[in-house]
């Protein structure tokens, strides 16, 4: 994993000022399990943002049970880690990554964060950059909480974080997940590097074991 040293300094020292990094911008995006194509998997549970809510999907292996338990997670496209940690209570190992992209319906860069959550265990710390395809976690059940499976979002929104409630729970701030990934499986290769913010969550306090 390639580190992106401008990044470490001081990520997450304040949240008072937002910051740039450079960002290559994605090429496509995969799904997060059974690269690329999420052979070997279904979502048992999708996206639904009226009650009872949920702000994602649940991706679990074909056969059933803990029988995934291990399983390697990817990183769904370039970026770069804003969050790394053990979150504890209902999340455990919680990764969140941000990537850059142009739509190419309108020509214009726009950004998400994809949020991959009770992990076994997670492989990549904040400010590494990763690459599409590569392997950030092992997929969890927060020590036996749930049956194993993958919490998996995308948001529009950048200023979410581990906050969920602080926005309203619409699909300007969230993205189905499946039919994001369809819509941008295949962009065009850039290689001119986007200034991408961060410094853009806010302060969470669950963190466990830092």
């Amino acid at each position: 994993m390639l580190c992106v040293a401008a990044l470490v300094f001081s990520m997450f020292a304040s949240h008072a000022q937002q910051r740039t990094v450079a960002l290559p911008l994605a090429d496509g995006f995969d799904y997060p399990v059974g690269k690329p194509d999420g052979k070997g998997y279904y979502v048992a549970r999708g996206l639904r943002l009226r009650s009872p809510v949920h702000f994602g999907e649940d991706w679990n292996g074909l056969s059933g049970g803990d029988t995934d338990m291990g399983d390697p997670i990817y990183a769904i496209a370039d970026g770069v880690v804003m969050f790394s940690y053990d979150c504890a209570a209902g999340w455990g190992n919680v990764i969140l990554v941000r990537h850059a992209y142009r739509d190419p319906q309108t020509g214009q860069v726009r950004f998400c964060d994809s949020q991959y959550a009770h992990l076994l265990q997670r492989l990549a710390k904040v400010g590494e950059s990763v690459k599409r395809g590569q392997q950030i976690g092992t997929l969890g059940s927060n020590r036996g909480m749930y049956a194993a499976h993958l919490h998996f979002e995308i948001r529009h929104n950048l200023t979410i974080g581990m906050q969920r409630d602080s926005v309203p729970q619409t699909m300007d701030n969230w993205a189905d997940p499946r039919s994001f990934i369809t819509r941008y499986r295949k962009l065009n290769r850039e290689w001119r590097k986007q200034a991408t913010p961060i410094g853009t969550y806010a302060d969470y306090h669950g963190m466990k074991g830092l």
